[in-house]
């Protein structure tokens, strides 16, 4: 490679900063610019536990990628001009790229049942998490998937004295194994919380949820989880998205539509093992954040990189600080026979947070 190629890369999550990380070591003379609208990565596996109240880890994200010699830019990006290569950032900079990576994550959804915005809490930002502070009453949690999960057994442990309710049309872990589910009830259960595996929430109130029966569960908080969606500068842009708004990408993780865009992580659709999509997760945004960086240096080295090789292997929940549970998987997501619970599960699912923070900033 000659003369100084100009890569942006837009987030700095767990897919951004493997990807910049790679990036530096691999696309050697590049110029690379992170831009991200927070000042500090924060584990975002670990936000339930904010909720909760207790304190987290954070790490300034200019000392982390400037001691790598990558330019971090503290910013949001409000338009990306695909014809003209530039990134116009909400501080009226304007970034220009040759390639740009695409890692903006994902966020709560909000759209899809009435009163959420106006009357639901959320943990899928630091900030959202920071806001929350549960009360001495009844709090409702809607969604029963895995930040669900882990944010009523978190706060039912943490603060004995909120009445914590779990809601969901389905049972709490309805995708994993019979005994995964089993074992994630009987924890809930234990610790006070109180499940309704039969409750569709169809509005959001000040005062509670109401259900499709018609019945009002009232609430001194309610916590939204059943659901994420993504930013939508990717279809503003005018890149090909799906439905969602995801980045539609090829085999190397590179847009349909604009080949000198590259997505990662939550916001790109990603073929996986078995014709599935890879699903939003941790444990497939530094894959493909790392993948969409060797995808980037290999061109620009004039080859074509190999395709990317991914399968999953287990799923990790937090249920409160003394137990978990870890589900083996196949490699198409589906799970297997084996589970892990209890203390040995929440020390698994430790090593395996601390691990990904590391690998994500260095």
């Amino acid at each position: 490679m000659t003369g100084q190629h100009r890569i942006v890369v837009l987030g700095a999550g767990y897919a951004g900063l493997a990807a910049a990380g790679r990036l530096v070591r691999t696309a050697r003379g590049a110029e690379i610019t992170v831009v991200d609208a927070r000042a500090r990565f924060v584990e975002r596996v670990r936000l339930h536990q904010q909720a909760a109240g207790q304190q987290i880890s954070a790490w300034d994200l200019r000392e982390i990628l400037e001691s790598k010699k990558i330019r971090f830019v503290n910013a949001r990006a409000s338009e990306i001009d695909t014809e003209d290569k530039r990134v116009l950032l909400d501080t009226a900079t304007v970034l220009d790229y040759d390639t740009l990576v695409y890692a903006l994550g994902s966020i709560a959804d909000q759209n899809g049942v009435p009163g959420v915005a106006e009357h639901a809490h959320s943990v899928s930002t630091p900030e959202d998490a920071d806001r929350f502070t549960a009360p001495g009453g009844a709090v409702v949690v809607v969604g029963a998937g895995a930040t669900g999960i882990e944010l009523a057994a978190e706060l039912a442990e943490s603060q004995p004295d909120s009445r914590v309710s779990l809601l969901s049309p389905e049972e709490p872990g309805a995708w994993l194994s019979p005994r995964a589910q089993a074992h994630i009830r009987r924890v809930l259960e234990r610790l006070g919380v109180e499940i309704r595996s039969d409750a569709k929430v169809i509005e959001v109130t000040e005062g509670g949820v109401r259900l499709a029966d018609g019945s009002l569960i009232g609430s001194a908080a309610t916590v939204w989880t059943a659901g994420f969606a993504v930013p939508d500068l990717a279809a503003r842009a005018g890149l090909s998205v799906d439905g969602a708004g995801r980045v539609l990408t090829d085999a190397s993780l590179r847009s349909v539509s604009h080949p000198d865009v590259y997505a990662a992580g939550d916001s790109a659709v990603i073929a996986g093992p078995g014709g599935r999509e890879l699903r939003m997760a941790c444990a497939t945004a530094l894959p493909t954040g790392t993948y969409a960086a060797d995808a980037v240096a290999a061109r620009l080295r004039g080859a074509e990189p190999g395709r990317l090789r991914y399968r999953f292997v287990l799923q990790c929940l937090s249920l409160g600080r003394r137990d978990g549970l870890i589900q083996f998987l196949h490699a198409d997501d589906s799970p297997g026979r084996i589970v892990l619970t209890g203390r040995t599960a929440a020390w698994v699912k430790e090593l395996i947070v601390r691990g990904a923070g590391w690998v994500a900033r260095r």
